[in-house]
């Protein structure tokens, strides 16, 4: 059986909290949107994504940690959304699509770099398949 390997590791851009942060600086003589977006921030930075040749793990949580594991073999489709925002710092939403009940669309939102990302993702999904045997039955 082949080693698991990390393929990429990190954590959504800060893009994503670009409109708290703009109210938040509009606001700031109120001192509590200081607060507000130094939580965002941490909330962020404590959300993390895995990539392996095996699995994605998502893990989150500031004070309670909580990690969720995707199988790759499980994963069926495979999304690229690039909003026009997102766009301008060089981030993107990968979107999957799987057939594991617990989660049957992982979003991997804000990712630098999403579409080398995505296509890494890809290439081991079928890697998996291959190596464990597994096909995906489309029924129409």
């Amino acid at each position: 059986m082949e080693e698991e390997k990390t393929i990429w590791k990190g954590s959504s851009s800060q893009v994503i909290n670009l409109g708290t942060y703009v109210i938040c600086f509009l606001l700031v003589w109120l001192i509590v949107p200081i607060f507000v977006a130094l939580w965002k921030w941490i909330e962020n930075r404590c959300r993390v994504f895995e990539v392996t040749t095996q699995r994605i793990r998502v893990t989150q949580g500031v004070f309670t940690k909580t990690t969720n594991e995707l199988e790759l073999y499980r994963v069926t489709d495979t999304t690229l959304v690039e909003p026009f925002w997102y766009r301008q710092f060089g981030a993107g939403n990968i979107i999957l699509t799987t057939n594991d009940v617990s989660s049957p669309t992982l979003t991997l939102e804000a990712i630098k770099g999403a579409a080398d990302l995505r296509e890494q993702i890809r290439r081991n999904v079928e890697i998996c398949r291959d190596r464990k045997r597994v096909r995906v039955a489309e029924m129409e």
